[in-house]
């Protein structure tokens, strides 16, 4: 196969097909199912996922949980409005993050930032890392739960630039899976919000099996990829953690003949981060930032269920790695036509 380069992974995406909001209830998106081996397209509601699980079957899912990620703050002596969006912690102890700041030019090494209306939280800039990236080091007084307590309280939901619209107090439960559990993400493992409780419910009565990662998602994700040569692209790094009963769950399902079903982009390239020479799946910790674009061999994963992405995107580069490239794109063509919601509060696509 001839190496693909960027501008194959272009389409028309009308902009009123980015979702502002979700769907009333989680999993009543509609739901697009692709069949590989055929080509066959089915149009059905998320809920009806259910008829494609069997028992013993596993689904993989990011644990990953999204904290309040963007805080607006005021520059000391000028009082300019600066919008701070934290990407991670560096170091626990001294209160050290990594983050970017928003407009950035003015933003100097030693000057403090101010946040909350009566200045509760401060911060110092110590670092330059990119053009918009910045360290800083907060300076506070009490214990590390105290100080997270605070960010959680000023912070907002990281709703992606794509959705225009401020954030509004729904988007703190439904921009998070409802099986969210480990904190570190600054956006939503995207494909996991259509599941329900009722869903979950129904899954497990039928004799599925789960099995969690952890994949904090970072901004990267988003990272547009500049470079018509997908060879040159680098992923950003992300935190990935896989224990070794999420392994056996998984390899156990294998060596049945069951099928494994990836619930997400961000599941799918934990999994294959850890791969063993026989094709298992190993446990991991550490970062990754693998990238999958076509021609790629998928060692784990016999399904996938994501949402539905941009053009251009590596998600999308991704998707046509694992369900084909031809198929892929004439199946966004087909979500175009049929009017399907796009992007993080859009439908859902399961390949199988």
């Amino acid at each position: 196969m001839n190496k693909m380069k960027l501008s194959q992974f272009n389409f028309e995406l009308p902009e009123e097909l980015i979702a502002e909001y979700p769907t009333e209830n989680r999993d009543e998106s509609r739901l697009m199912v692709v069949h590989k081996d055929t080509g066959e397209i089915e149009h059905k509601m998320f809920k009806d996922i259910i008829d494609y699980i069997d028992e013993e079957d596993v689904l993989v899912m990011n644990n990953t949980k999204v904290f309040p990620a963007r805080m607006f703050g005021n520059k000391e002596k000028t009082g300019a409005k600066i919008e701070v969006f934290l990407l991670r912690e560096l170091n626990r102890e001294s209160l050290l993050w990594d983050v970017l700041v928003d407009p950035a030019r003015k933003i100097r090494i030693g000057n403090k930032l101010y946040f909350g209306e009566d200045a509760s939280l401060v911060a110092e800039v110590i670092d330059n890392t990119t053009s918009r990236g910045r360290t800083l080091r907060f300076l506070f007084d009490g214990t590390y739960e105290e100080f997270k307590a605070k960010i959680t309280e000023l912070g907002e939901t990281p709703l992606p630039k794509y959705i225009k619209r401020d954030v509004e107090p729904e988007d703190e439960d439904r921009y998070q899976t409802i099986y969210a559990k480990e904190e570190g993400a600054v956006a939503a493992p995207t494909a996991g919000l259509h599941f329900s409780k009722q869903l979950m419910k129904k899954l497990e009565l039928k004799g599925v099996n789960f099995a969690e990662v952890t994949l904090h998602i970072g901004l990267g994700t988003f990272r547009p990829v500049e470079v018509e040569d997908l060879t040159k692209h680098k992923m950003d790094s992300e935190q990935a953690f896989i224990t070794q009963e999420t392994a056996d769950i998984v390899n156990n399902a294998k060596k049945k003949k069951k099928k494994i079903f990836a619930v997400g982009s961000t599941a799918m390239r934990s999994i294959e981060t850890s791969v063993s020479t026989e094709g298992t799946l190993k446990p991991y910790e550490g970062w990754t930032n693998k990238f999958i674009f076509p021609p790629y061999d998928f060692h784990i994963a016999d399904a996938l269920i994501t949402n539905f992405h941009t053009p251009l995107s590596t998600l999308l580069m991704m998707i046509s790695a694992f369900g084909g490239h031809e198929l892929m794109i004439s199946s966004y063509e087909e979500a175009v036509k049929e009017k399907y919601r796009f992007y993080s509060y859009g439908d859902a696509m399961l390949i199988i």
